[in-house]
């Protein structure tokens, strides 16, 4: 069987151009729209900027970590890389869609394989209300702001927030509440993956809310509408000892 075309796609720290330039030299250079899988170099970040590049043209994706953080990614190795990839172990991963609206009546979309947040602009609390798959489930949370995340996502800003580490195959999402005033108890709530959420901003023009899809941010929205993107599908690849339902599994028993 003919190896694999493997593309080499590095952030822009000297650890993971270095470590690019040594495996284009070991295993060849290879365009990454021609490559039978991609490999990143960095962190978690790059690992999300790349999904979000080939969500056109979707390529099975190995991380290997040369950053700080590095939830979506393996031990770097250099040696024996094609055999890692063809014992690598297969995660689906469907990002969000978000549909904003802004003051304008603007609509934009933007997709999230982490989260989707919105967040207050001012130092004035957001007051926020809360429908799910059509029926209003919290009428106002005033709070800094709100997560709803995949559990790809759930270790990111939204286990800081104190929400939920979610299984990968639990089909399910974390609705987080940042720093929630009022209900005071309401610590979230944990969704099925195809519930529709609508977020409306109350008193706007006083407590502008901004609403962010991974990198994608969208200033002075008046609502937001997340849903599960099930037409969008990614493969991320895993050592098998080291596969993301195990991590996420570890994340949940450590101090």
């Amino acid at each position: 069987m003919a190896a694999p075309k493997i593309a080499f796609i590095a952030a822009d720290s000297a650890e993971a151009k270095e470590a690019e330039t040594a495996l284009n030299a070991r295993y060849g250079v290879q365009d990454w729209r021609t490559a039978d899988m991609l490999v990143v170099l960095g962190g978690d970040g790059t690992m999300l900027r790349v999904m979000h590049r080939v969500i056109s043209e979707p390529k099975p994706i190995f991380g290997m970590n040369c950053g700080t953080v590095g939830f979506l990614m393996n031990k770097f190795e250099a040696e024996d890389l094609p055999r890692r990839l063809t014992l690598a172990k297969r995660s689906q991963i469907h990002p969000l869609q978000m549909l904003a609206r802004d003051r304008n009546g603007r609509e934009e979309r933007a997709l999230a394989f982490n989260e989707v947040s919105l967040l207050r602009q001012t130092a004035q609390a957001a007051k926020l209300g809360i429908h799910i798959d059509g029926v209003e489930r919290l009428p106002e949370l005033i709070c800094d702001g709100i997560i709803m995340a995949t559990p790809a996502g759930s270790t990111a800003y939204n286990l800081s927030a104190h929400g939920p580490i979610l299984p990968l195959g639990a089909g399910v999402l974390a609705l987080t509440p940042i720093s929630a005033f009022r209900p005071r108890r309401w610590r979230g709530a944990i969704l099925p993956h195809r519930a529709e959420v609508r977020f409306q901003v109350h008193e706007r023009d006083k407590r502008p809310v901004s609403a962010t899809a991974d990198f994608r941010e969208i200033r002075d929205v008046r609502d937001v509408t997340v849903t599960e993107d099930s037409s969008v599908k990614l493969t991320l690849l895993f050592d098998p000892e080291h596969h993301l339902e195990e991590r996420i599994l570890r994340e949940q028993f450590q101090a």
